[in-house]
């Protein structure tokens, strides 16, 4: 676990040049992710953990970046888990680490301003589907399989799984997909509320997030960036949702893109927001 410990302490001056998991392009302010280990079921290794770190890193500094779309190589998997040959000689006092290394880059994910959708191809299993879940949205293929599959290896999800799925979609049906590590279809998975649309094929889906980004980035960012604090926000028992909705909503007020809205409606015209 050597390699974990560095990747902790890893050189803040690494850039997406370095990415080794990751392929990345940027269109029209949206940034496109692919997990890129299609042999490997584009399982998540520390590598790629590491490259998600660094992308999520220059997403919230680079201000011509609006917005993320992520999905995986090829059509059978997103993400099917993470990589059992790395997680395979974890002990106690690592498997910590390697937990909570795992959470804070998916807070990041949670946490963005700009909206991040997944587009979920075949499998999403285990850290697949706590990647998914740490997005602001899920956009499926119609051959999508979700599941938090990890009691068949003796463990749990480590990665915010818990959490997140049981927040989704609710303690019972949470409780089941994980207890018997089934996983379920991508229409099962909509009607639960883990997935917002199911779309035929890969290219329709991310059609689909296109669509919904394209939406999303006509609006006020500095509104959507206190969307994402305020949502989260309900799922903190030491914060007060109501507050922070409050303070959020004043923090709008005092902005530019404020006074333009209230300024273009009046004068019925589309407002040209600019996130200040």
């Amino acid at each position: 676990m050597i390699r974990l410990l560095v990747y902790l302490f890893i050189n803040t001056f690494v850039t997406m040049a370095d990415l080794k998991n990751i392929l990345t392009e940027e269109k029209d302010g949206v940034l496109y992710l692919t997990i890129n280990r299609e042999d490997k079921m584009n399982a998540l290794n520390f590598d790629t953990l590491e490259d998600l770190r660094i992308v999520f890193e220059e997403i919230e500094d680079n201000k011509s970046i609006k917005a993320a779309i992520i999905t995986g190589s090829g059509e059978k998997a997103f993400v099917a888990g993470a990589d059992i040959s790395e997680i395979a000689g974890l002990n106690e006092v690592n498997a910590r680490k390697f937990a909570e290394n795992g959470q804070d880059i998916f807070f990041m994910i949670e946490n963005c301003h700009k909206p991040v959708i997944a587009v979920t191809n075949g499998y999403t299993l285990g850290g697949g589907c706590e990647l998914a879940m740490a997005c602001h949205m899920r956009v499926a293929t119609a051959n999508a399989k979700f599941g938090q599959p990890e009691v068949n290896l003796g463990i749990i999800p480590g990665y915010g799984g818990t959490q997140r799925l049981t927040l989704l979609i609710g303690r019972g049906k949470a409780n089941e997909l994980m207890m018997t590590g089934d996983m379920i279809g991508a229409e099962d998975a909509k009607s639960l509320g883990l997935v917002n649309h199911v779309l035929p094929t890969k290219a329709e889906a991310i059609e689909k997030a296109e669509e919904l980004i394209s939406k999303i980035m006509s609006k006020a960012p500095l509104a959507i960036g206190m969307i994402v604090d305020c949502v989260n926000a309900v799922y903190l028992s030491e914060e007060n949702g109501y507050q922070t909705e409050a303070n959020s909503f004043a923090r709008c007020v005092k902005s530019g893109d404020y006074k333009e809205g209230t300024s273009a409606f009046l004068e019925k015209r589309k407002p040209i927001f600019k996130g200040e």
